[in-house]
């Protein structure tokens, strides 16, 4: 079973480890949200369950590949302002120091995948896997200088915008090292539909971005 325990450093945040023996990378996955709230994110947020269940759906071709998988969850539900990018910096910190210089990907789905985009200028990250990432014209790319950038997102999306997606990948394009777009198809935001496609991008995508 996974081990889900505070950490005093994220203050109310825990992650979900799933580590391996013989661990040489990790993946750090980072939960939706919404736009405001205090509200603490607990066992009962939707956000967060979607996450766990991907976790545990990829975590064994991870490990396969000597891969962990850690799940932070923020403190609060909602982005504030940028209050998930705080706790995002404090795990990447934990991470070092738990599992010392190993490479991460931020995996990262709605302000998951907004929250990568911020802190993926950590020197232990090497790329992002966004999942119907919440992008806005306003956030910044320069984080994302030389990393590997993959975001996956379906056409019929009514919450995050595939086509913002794109926007934020091509303003991305002169300083990432790579960009990518994967075309979901006719599938919302909730990855509710074609469940084995989504956990494929994910899983390939982490492995690619380590490889």
């Amino acid at each position: 079973m996974p081990e889900t325990s505070p950490h005093d450093d994220l203050d109310a945040a825990a992650f979900t480890r799933l580590d391996v023996d013989g661990q040489r990378a990790l993946v750090l996955v980072l939960h939706g949200g919404k736009q405001a709230s205090q509200q603490p994110v607990d066992g009962r947020s939707a956000s967060w369950k979607r996450m766990a269940a991907m976790q545990r759906s990829i975590t064994p071709d991870l490990h396969a590949q000597g891969v962990g998988t850690w799940l932070l969850r923020y403190r609060v539900r909602g982005w504030n302002g940028g209050a998930p990018v705080v706790d995002a910096r404090r795990a990447l910190d934990h991470v070092r120091r738990e599992l010392g210089e190993v490479p991460v990907v931020l995996l990262g789905h709605s302000m998951g995948g907004r929250t990568a985009a911020y802190v993926a200028d950590d020197p232990s990250v090497v790329g992002v896997v966004a999942l119907a990432p919440w992008w806005m014209p306003e956030d910044p790319v320069d984080a994302l200088r030389g990393k590997r950038v993959l975001a996956a997102h379906g056409r019929t999306d009514k919450i995050t915008s595939a086509r913002q997606t794109r926007a934020f990948l091509r303003r991305a394009e002169p300083v990432a090292a790579q960009t990518t777009f994967r075309d979901m198809g006719r599938v919302g935001h909730y990855m509710f539909r074609r469940v084995p496609q989504w956990n494929a991008v994910a899983t390939e995508g982490c492995l690619s971005l380590l490889s």
